[in-house]
């Protein structure tokens, strides 16, 4: 989906329905998790209501992402939307110990996000993730070992990779962080 203009695609309303949207859940069966109604939802996500910090904080756990995701960036009006600075990023994911994940994409509505991954030294996930997407990333620096479809496969600053809906687990037994780029696709975050 393309946004002719920049303002629709950098709202905090626009955000929680496009996460919403990918998660697969209604407005209805989020009202039923909130214990809200529909209609706020609706006008949270036309950006015609303020949701609290405690709604945010309900929306997010709901959503299954960290809080911090939804609020806005501090860029000038004349890069919302289309510029994201290095010192600006919102943390994003699945805040699994031992990895920082950064949204690199300015905000969540289009078909793919952009991630900034940093892996930790000596940090693995234990258990397969398995979500429907296809997923492509680049190690910028460092080593990781990757496990896809049950079949281990050890990169280097330099190497890429793809992850289409099989089930996948991330391991850096290395002494020093492995930092990748991902693109995600459709956005899971």
């Amino acid at each position: 989906m393309i946004h002719n203009n920049p303002s629709e695609s950098r709202t905090l309303g626009a955000d929680i329905r496009a996460i919403r949207k990918t998660r697969g859940i209604t407005l209805t069966e989020l009202g039923q998790i909130l214990d809200r109604s529909v209609g706020w939802l609706s006008q949270v996500e036309r950006d015609l209501s303020e949701p609290s910090i405690t709604d945010l904080r309900d929306i997010a756990r709901a959503l299954d992402v960290s809080v911090s995701s939804l609020f806005r960036s501090d860029a000038p009006d004349h890069e919302q939307g289309m510029i994201v600075r290095g010192d600006a990023r919102r943390p994003i994911g699945s805040r699994a110990a031992g990895l920082v994940e950064e949204l690199l994409s300015p905000d969540l509505t289009d078909d793919f996000e952009m991630v900034h991954s940093t892996f930790e030294a000596r940090a693995e996930i234990s258990d397969p993730v398995i979500r429907p997407t296809q997923e492509v990333g680049y190690i910028v620096s460092g080593r990781l070992d990757l496990n896809i479809a049950g079949r281990t496969f050890s990169l280097a600053a330099g190497d890429s990779f793809r992850v289409r809906g099989e089930p996948f687990r991330w391991m850096n037994p290395y002494d020093e962080p492995c930092v990748a780029i991902w693109v995600i696709a459709p956005p899971v975050y």
